[in-house]
């Protein structure tokens, strides 16, 4: 008797734990899955764009989503990772801070099963991410140095304020220009200096060139937020309507001013379109897909004064 009384006991309690993950695993097929995206910086309009687009894209197809801003800083960036990693997150679209410090991030999230889709800028191994939505960045600075060179008539002294030194982009914008101007033996670069991308950082270093370099000719930025700090810096200066500017994004303030012949030129590139890449491929992700290209380009478009009107807002 006393044995059948156990029997009963161990039936009931096989049954009740049965029951109880048949309720959890049917919580859990029933559950959204949630997205995470991870911006290098929200201190910048144009990542602003790419992070809110890709949020409401995700949102759109009808996934939980929450922004994690890496301050340009890696180890923010870490600890986001860790926390939306803990938190249960099932993919992040991501933008990383630095193209080597940023692969263990993505290797920690890839071994707890969340897919990584990397947008605008890339990292250093095809073994990490689950894909790559990058600009063409190298493409659209070639044709940036183009405008450069036929813009300054072959010659002049110039400034290159370039990004992040960590970043891929950052190289990828300095060469393309480079492959162009370098060609032309009566252009000088008096000095390169990085600004990280940075709007205030931009403005004080061209300041403190110009101080050793006062009749430069032009100035590249390797994106829109340095070329507004740069023009800001030869505003002060009483040069703005003397250097040439060109930077890189796409930005509308940057746009306006191109258009109003304040900047020379950009080149466009499109977050939007990154962004809802990224989230499309989240989304098939989701439903079961598992082979993504790794690297898919974005083409840039140049924009200068004859076609600025046309490009106000269209990212």
């Amino acid at each position: 008797m006393k044995k059948l009384t156990i029997l009963v006991y161990v039936l009931l309690m096989g049954i009740s734990i049965m029951l109880l993950l048949s309720q959890c695993s049917s919580k859990k097929d029933t559950e959204k899955p949630k997205v995470a995206v991870v911006i290098s910086t929200l201190n910048n309009p144009w990542f602003v764009v790419l992070a809110e687009s890709a949020s409401q894209y995700a949102k759109d197809l009808g996934y939980e989503t929450k922004i994690f801003d890496s301050q340009n800083n890696p180890a923010i960036e870490s600890d986001n990772f860790e926390s939306l990693i803990s938190s249960g997150y099932d993919a992040i679209l991501f933008n990383p801070t630095d193209a080597d410090g940023s692969i263990s991030n993505i290797l920690k999230a890839k071994e707890a099963g969340v897919p990584v889709f990397c947008m605008d800028r890339e990292v250093n191994t095809n073994d990490a991410s689950t894909s790559q939505i990058l600009s063409d960045n190298y493409s659209g600075c070639v044709e940036i140095g183009i405008e450069f060179v036929k813009s300054l008539n072959e010659k002049g002294k110039y400034v290159e304020i370039i990004g992040l030194v960590g970043d891929n982009n950052t190289w990828a914008r300095s060469g393309g220009f480079h492959s162009v101007v370098d060609k032309f033996p009566n252009f000088k670069m008096v000095a390169q200096q990085s600004g990280d991308f940075d709007r205030n950082k931009a403005m004080e270093v061209l300041e403190t060139i110009m101080q050793a370099n006062p009749d430069i000719d032009a100035v590249f930025c390797g994106n829109d937020a340095m070329a507004l700090g740069a023009y800001q810096a030869l505003l002060a200066a009483g040069k703005a309507d003397k250097v040439k500017i060109f930077g890189f994004d796409g930005a509308d303030e940057v746009v306006e001013k191109i258009a109003e012949g304040k900047i020379i030129a950009t080149g466009m590139q499109y977050p939007r379109i990154m962004a809802k890449t990224a989230a499309k491929y989240a989304d098939e992700f989701f439903k079961g897909k598992r082979v993504f290209p790794q690297r898919i380009p974005v083409e840039v478009e140049m924009i200068t004064k004859t076609n600025a009107k046309n490009y106000l807002s269209k990212k």
